[in-house]
C-alpha cells in the first residue's frame, strides 16, 4: 500500500475514534456558560454586579450533568453545549453542595442527552499513575485534555468555601479557569473531578481534583432529594507526640491516640466529649498518634471516618478518659456555628435598615466588602468558633452602614460597631433587632458593644425620615430577613 494511501487511512481512522457522536470523553463534554449576579454586602438592597463564567461539566447517569459548585454559584441563567454542537441549551442546577464545591445540572428540554455517554466512576488513583484531565480552559470553545502524574492524596482546604478540608488529589496536569467541573479520567473511567490549583505565582503544574470518595457521597446524599451536607465530630483535636505527656495521660501503646481540645456547643459531641479525652478508636480503626488511620489501604486523616457518614449515622468511639477506657456512641450532625466563618452562596443579604442605620450580620461575606474594619470586629470573625463566642451571639449584629439624615447626624462615630442591646434588649440575631424596632415607646435605644453612649433615635419621626432616606439612597427595602 503507497505510504501516502496509508496515511489517509490512519487519519480517517483517528477523526473517526474523535467523531463528536463517538464513544469516549468528547461524548460526555459539556461546556458550561452561566450569568450570576454577586451579592452586595455594601448596599445590601441592591440586586448586585451582573457578570459570567465558563466552567466544563460531564454526562453522568440519569440524564444529568456533574460539575463544580463554584462553576454555576450565583447563577441566573445557565446554558449548556455538548461537544461538537454549538446549539445552547438551557439547564438548571438541581443539587449543588458548597462545601464540597459538587453541583449536578439538569437540562429542561431532556433531548440534549441524546447521543450523549453517561461516564463511570472509578476509584482512587495510585501514586505516580497518570490521569486526563478534559474541560475548555481559558475560555476555548473546543475540549482540551491535559495529562499529568498523581503526585499526593491528602485532606486539603476547598476554597470554594473557604472553610472545609476533604480529602484530594494533587496532581501536576494544569488546571486552568474553564477545566473547573471537567472529568479527570483514567483507563476510561473518572477518578475525579477539577476543581481547584495554584497560581503560576505560587507553584508551578500544580492542580487538584474531588475524588470519587467524595463524589459518591455527595451522590448518595442528594437521592433523597436534598443535600445535607458534611458531617463533623464538632471537636478539635491534636497529635500527642510527646512522650511524658503520653505516660501522664496513661497511654499504653507507642503510637496511638489523640487528644480532644475544645468540644463546640451545636454539635454533636456536646455533652459527649469532654476536653483531655483520647480517641483510640474510630468505627473500630486504630487512631495513630498524628492523627491517621488505616483506610483503604492508604494512611488518611481520622476526619475521612466522619467525612463517609450522613445525618444521623452514628460513629464509635474508643476513648481514654482520666485514665480508664470506655465506649462512646455519638449521632453525627453539623456544627451550626462553622456557617459564619463559610462563604456564602446563593443568597441574598439579610438586613433591617432604620433611620438610615444599616445592621447586617458578620460573616465571611460581609467582611470581605469591608475595606477597614474595628480590631474587635475582626476578633469576633477569627475566634467566633475557637472562644465559643456564638453562646452569647449566635449572630454577631453590625452597624455596618449609616447613611447620612438629619434624624442621625450624631450617630457616625458608632459606624463598624457591635451591637449590644436594641432597648434593653440583648441582640442575638437580626429578628432580634427587627423584633426591637416594632416595640412601643417614645424612643429606639442602641447600646454598641463597647461604648459607653448610646445611639438614641425619635420614635416618631422615624416615619418620615424613612421615606427621605428610601427617596435619597434609591432604597428599595428596608429589611431582608
Amino acid at each position: 500500500m503507497p505510504v501516502r494511501l496509508r496515511l489517509l487511512l490512519l487519519l480517517a481512522v483517528f477523526f473517526s475514534a474523535n467523531s463528536f457522536g463517538a464513544p469516549g470523553p468528547a461524548a460526555s463534554m459539556v461546556r458550561i456558560s452561566t450569568t450570576a449576579q454577586q451579592p452586595d454586602y455594601l448596599v445590601p438592597w441592591n440586586p448586585g454586579n451582573v457578570g459570567g463564567g465558563v466552567g466544563a461539566g460531564f454526562v453522568i447517569s440519569g440524564k444529568r450533568i456533574m460539575t463544580n459548585a463554584h462553576v454555576v454559584s450565583n447563577a441566573t441563567f445557565i446554558t449548556v453545549v455538548k461537544e461538537g454542537d454549538p446549539t445552547p441549551w438551557e439547564a438548571r442546577v438541581l443539587h449543588v453542595a458548597h462545601d464540597c464545591d459538587l453541583a449536578i445540572l439538569g437540562v429542561y428540554d431532556e433531548k440534549f442527552f441524546e447521543g450523549t455517554k453517561p461516564l463511570e466512576f472509578g476509584g482512587i488513583p495510585e501514586l505516580e499513575s497518570t490521569v486526563s484531565a478534559y474541560g475548555y480552559p481559558i475560555g476555548g470553545d473546543r475540549l482540551s485534555v491535559t495529562t499529568g502524574v498523581v503526585s499526593r492524596i491528602d485532606f486539603q482546604p476547598y476554597s470554594h468555601s473557604e472553610v472545609d478540608s476533604h480529602l484530594a488529589i494533587q496532581i501536576d496536569a494544569a488546571i486552568n479557569p474553564g477545566n473547573s467541573g471537567g472529568p479527570v479520567m483514567q483507563n476510561g473511567k473518572v477518578v475525579g473531578v477539577a476543581f481547584q490549583g495554584f497560581s503560576g505565582a505560587v507553584a508551578q503544574n500544580v492542580g487538584y481534583m474531588i475524588p470519587t470518595p467524595v463524589v459518591r457521597r455527595f451522590l448518595q446524599d442528594v437521592e433523597d432529594g436534598s443535600y445535607d451536607r458534611y458531617m463533623d465530630l464538632g471537636a478539635t483535636y491534636f497529635p500527642i507526640l510527646n512522650p511524658a505527656k503520653r505516660k501522664a495521660l496513661g497511654i499504653e501503646e507507642p503510637d496511638r491516640g489523640v487528644i480532644i481540645g475544645s468540644v463546640f456547643d451545636g454539635g454533636p459531641a456536646q455533652e459527649k466529649l469532654q476536653p483531655g479525652d483520647v480517641i483510640l478508636s474510630v468505627d473500630g480503626y486504630k487512631v495513630y498518634a498524628d492523627g491517621k488511620i488505616d483506610l483503604d489501604g492508604e494512611r488518611t486523616e481520622m476526619a475521612e471516618i466522619f467525612e463517609r457518614k450522613f445525618k444521623g449515622d452514628k460513629v464509635k468511639l474508643e476513648l481514654l478518659r482520666d485514665g480508664a477506657k470506655q465506649d462512646l456512641t455519638i449521632d453525627l450532625d453539623r456544627p451550626w456555628p462553622f456557617d459564619m466563618q463559610a462563604r456564602a452562596y446563593d443568597k441574598r443579604p439579610r438586613f433591617v435598615l432604620v433611620g438610615g442605620l444599616l445592621f447586617q450580620p458578620l460573616n465571611r461575606d460581609f467582611l470581605d466588602a469591608q475595606k477597614d474594619v474595628d480590631t474587635r470586629l475582626r476578633y469576633f470573625f477569627d475566634f467566633y468558633v475557637s472562644d465559643h463566642l456564638y453562646r452569647e451571639r449566635p449572630e454577631v449584629i453590625v452597624l455596618s452602614e449609616i447613611l447620612k439624615d438629619p434624624v442621625n447626624t450624631y450617630a457616625a462615630p458608632f459606624k463598624g460597631g457591635i451591637v449590644d442591646k436594641i432597648n434593653g434588649q440583648r441582640i442575638k440575631s437580626l429578628d432580634d433587632v427587627a423584633a426591637a424596632f416594632e416595640q412601643p415607646g417614645e424612643f429606639h435605644v442602641i447600646e454598641i458593644l463597647g461604648e459607653g453612649r448610646p445611639i438614641v433615635l425619635e420614635r416618631s419621626a422615624l416615619a418620615e425620615a424613612g421615606e427621605r432616606i428610601r427617596q435619597r439612597y434609591r432604597v428599595t427595602t428596608e429589611q431582608n430577613l
